[in-house]
């Protein structure tokens, strides 16, 4: 089958599309033939070497796909050859064909495409988790988004309107800002040219925003530390900036502030140690969920770009340089 395959750290330059051996049915796994891979920017850091779960060499990447079942082991039972599926695994999604752990592969909603599975059960879910379960993001509260355009802020606006809280949004592109405001984003701010501190501010009348949602870093996350309320809560969700930001303790003293450490892949089984009992379910539940919002129209589809596998590079490049809106697709 063909692969896009990593044989040495480094960037998208250094891997390549070749034939490799179909990988192996396991107990508990389908096989699944791809149709479409997500690309995001953890992606990246796994070619990179830089991921907090760093693959071993040579791997192929990719951990969010959609397609069709091909085949399932004698203990699986929620799925059958033929379904259409999207499936999270943690490495190996940039194939023509995966095998996935059948806990985490869910039954796409009939008339759903790919692409609008795809968001919902990774980019969706995964942001789902981190406003609800970590940031216990409430009906009434604000929330301050940054990264609007890219697909998790993009995801944060649409489901902290779909919660019932007032979202403000920053992005770095009037592009980028429209795309937050049809979203759900009551305001946007432009980080690059306003005072993000302040705007917050003027917007929450001197009291600040609830929950910050904040997958960049950066000198955003540092401004964030000044316009969050007593006893807000700052969800830490990435550094796409490339900044870890280091946190003033007394900040988070003066203000009763919470700073909240969001890793999917621990409720997925992919870190050093086992989910919590039930997570799984919980996680499927959440998807059953959102494909439902998604069909009522209470939950928009991301807009999606999709390359041609071969065209693995260009589709990693948006990504990096901060210019995607929404999500960015592989099609096998």
């Amino acid at each position: 089958m063909r692969a896009l395959l990593c044989r040495q750290y480094g960037t998208p330059d250094t891997v390549k599309i070749e034939n490799v051996d179909p990988p192996q049915l396991r107990p508990g796994t389908v096989r699944i033939a791809v149709r479409h891979a997500g690309v995001s920017f953890a992606v990246i850091l796994g070619l990179a070497g830089k991921h907090q779960n760093k693959p071993g060499l040579p791997y192929i990447p990719g951990g969010e796909i959609a397609g069709a079942v091909l085949e399932i082991a004698s203990d699986v039972t929620h799925v059958k050859p033929g379904d259409r599926v999207t499936a999270l695994i943690s490495s190996g999604g940039f194939a023509e064909q995966a095998v996935a752990p059948a806990s985490t592969a869910w039954p796409i909603a009939e008339g759903m495409s790919d692409e609008a599975a795809l968001s919902i059960a990774s980019t969706y879910a995964s942001i789902f988790t981190a406003l609800e379960w970590s940031a216990r993001l409430k009906s009434g509260e604000t929330l301050l988004v940054h990264g609007a355009g890219g697909a998790s802020g993009l995801g944060a606006v649409a489901l902290g309107k779909a919660i019932g809280a007032r979202v403000i949004a920053t992005a770095s592109s009037p592009a980028k800002r429209d795309m937050a405001a049809r979203f759900g984003a009551v305001e946007t701010i432009d980080y690059k040219n306003q005072d993000v501190r302040q705007r917050v501010l003027d917007l929450t009348e001197g009291r600040g925003v609830d929950v910050v949602f904040d997958p960049v870093g950066g000198e955003l996350f540092d401004l964030s530390l000044r316009c969050v309320a007593p006893e807000g809560r700052l969800l830490i969700y990435g550094f796409a900036s490339g900044k870890i930001p280091q946190i003033p303790a007394n900040l988070l003293l003066v203000k009763n502030v919470s700073a909240i450490g969001y890793y999917w892949g621990y409720y997925m089984g992919w870190g050093r140690q086992a989910p919590p009992p039930g997570t799984i379910e919980r996680q499927r539940k959440n998807v059953a969920r959102l494909m439902e919002w998604s069909q009522t129209g209470r939950l928009p589809s991301l807009p999606a770009k999709i390359y041609a596998l071969e065209d693995f590079a260009a589709a990693m490049g948006e990504i990096s340089s901060r210019e995607a809106i929404g999500k960015i697709l592989l099609r096998l």
